[in-house]
C-alpha cells in the first residue's frame, strides 16, 4: 500500500506543475488596455495597433505586447523644469537686429501612431526637441528684439508650429505636435531690459492715447455730422430761394422784353418813369448861386403843406 502511494506522487505532483503552468500561461495571455493608451502587439516580427480599451489575450512566446501612452506630454526648452533655472545654451538666441535675447518654450506632443513611434526611430521625443530647437533659432533670427520680446509673440509661435508640423509628416517618427509656446521672453541683461520695459510702457501709453482720441472722435462726431448737415440744409434752402429769385427776376424780364418788342418807344417811357418814381422821392438837391443863396430846393414838394412853409423859411434864413 505504502509502495502504491509512493508511485502516484510524482505524478501527483507532474500534474500540480502542470496545472501551475497552465495557470501562468492563461495569465501571461491576458493584458488590459485603458482610454489613454494603445498596445503595439508583435506576432512574429509584424506589429499591429490595438487601441480599443478593455481587456486583451495574446498568444504566449509568440505574441509580445507594447503599451503607448496616448495622452498630451510636453518638455520644456530653455529652462529646467520645477525650479525654472534658465539654461542659456537652449535659450539664449540672436535676432535679426543682431540683439541676444533668452527666450524659453515649451512643447507639448502626443503619440499619433504607436508601432512608428516604437519602431520608426530610436528615440522619437528626443528627434523632437532637437527640430523644435532647430526651427525656434531658425525663426528668432527672423524677427527683431524688439516683436520677440513684445508684440510678435503669438506670430513666432505659429510659424515655428507650422514648420513643425510640415517636417514631423516629412519624417513620420508617430509623433504629433499640439503646441508650442513662449514661456518668456527677456534681454540677458538688466540694463537692456529696463530699457524694454520703458519701451513697453511707451507703447502702453500711446495706445491709451489713440483710445482716447477715438473716443473723444465717437463722441464729438456725431455732434458735427449734425451740423454738417444743418450747413448743407441751409444751403441748400438759400440756393432754392435764390435760384427761384433768379427764375423770376428771368420771367419778369421775358415778359418785359415781350412788350418791348411790340412798342419800343411806350416801353423804353414807362421803364423811365418807374425808375425816376424810385429815384426821385430819395433825392434833394440843393442850387446855390454863389453868393450864399439858395435860389431852389429840388425836389420842391407839396408847396400848399407843411414843406412850403419849411421852405419858405429856409429861404428867409438864408437871406438873412
Amino acid at each position: 500500500m505504502n509502495l502504491k502511494k509512493s508511485s502516484s506522487l510524482p505524478k501527483i505532483i507532474a500534474w500540480a506543475a502542470a496545472g501551475v503552468v497552465a495557470v501562468a500561461l492563461v495569465i501571461s495571455s491576458m493584458y488590459s488596455i485603458n482610454e489613454q493608451e494603445q498596445a503595439v502587439v508583435v506576432t512574429f516580427g509584424k506589429a499591429n495597433t490595438v487601441s480599443a480599451p478593455g481587456l486583451h489575450f495574446r498568444i504566449p512566446f509568440v505574441q509580445q505586447v507594447h503599451k503607448v501612452s496616448t495622452v498630451i506630454n510636453g518638455f520644456p526648452i530653455g529652462y529646467t523644469p520645477g525650479t525654472g533655472e534658465a539654461i542659456e545654451a537652449e535659450s539664449l538666441m540672436i535676432t535679426s537686429d543682431y540683439n541676444f535675447v533668452n527666450v524659453d518654450f515649451f512643447v507639448e506632443y502626443k503619440v499619433s501612431d504607436p508601432v512608428k513611434y516604437l519602431y520608426s526611430s530610436k528615440e522619437p521625443v528626443q528627434i523632437l526637441k532637437t527640430l523644435a530647437q532647430s526651427y525656434i533659432r531658425d525663426t528668432i533670427g527672423l524677427y527683431p528684439v524688439d516683436s520677440v520680446i513684445t508684440t510678435g509673440k503669438n506670430e513666432i509661435q505659429a510659424e515655428i508650429k507650422e514648420k513643425m508640423i510640415d517636417r514631423l509628416e516629412k519624417e513620420d517618427i508617430g509623433l504629433q505636435l499640439v503646441n508650442i509656446t513662449i514661456q518668456d521672453a527677456e534681454p540677458p541683461t538688466a540694463e537692456v531690459l529696463e530699457a524694454f520695459k520703458a519701451v513697453e510702457t511707451a507703447k502702453q501709453s500711446k495706445e491709451t492715447s489713440i483710445n482716447n482720441a477715438n473716443k473723444y472722435k465717437s463722441e464729438q462726431e456725431p455732434a458735427a455730422v449734425a451740423q454738417v448737415d444743418e450747413i448743407i440744409k441751409k444751403a441748400e434752402a438759400s440756393k432754392a430761394a435764390r435760384v427761384n429769385e433768379a427764375q423770376g427776376q428771368v420771367a419778369r424780364f421775358n415778359a418785359m422784353y415781350a412788350e418791348y418788342t411790340k412798342n419800343p418807344l411806350i416801353t423804353k417811357q414807362r421803364m423811365f418813369y418807374e425808375a425816376m418814381e424810385e429815384i426821385l422821392p430819395q433825392l434833394r438837391v440843393i442850387i446855390n448861386d454863389g453868393e450864399g443863396g439858395v435860389n431852389k430846393i429840388l425836389p420842391l414838394g407839396d408847396l400848399s403843406g407843411t414843406d412850403a412853409v419849411a421852405a419858405a423859411a429856409g429861404s428867409t434864413q438864408e437871406g438873412q
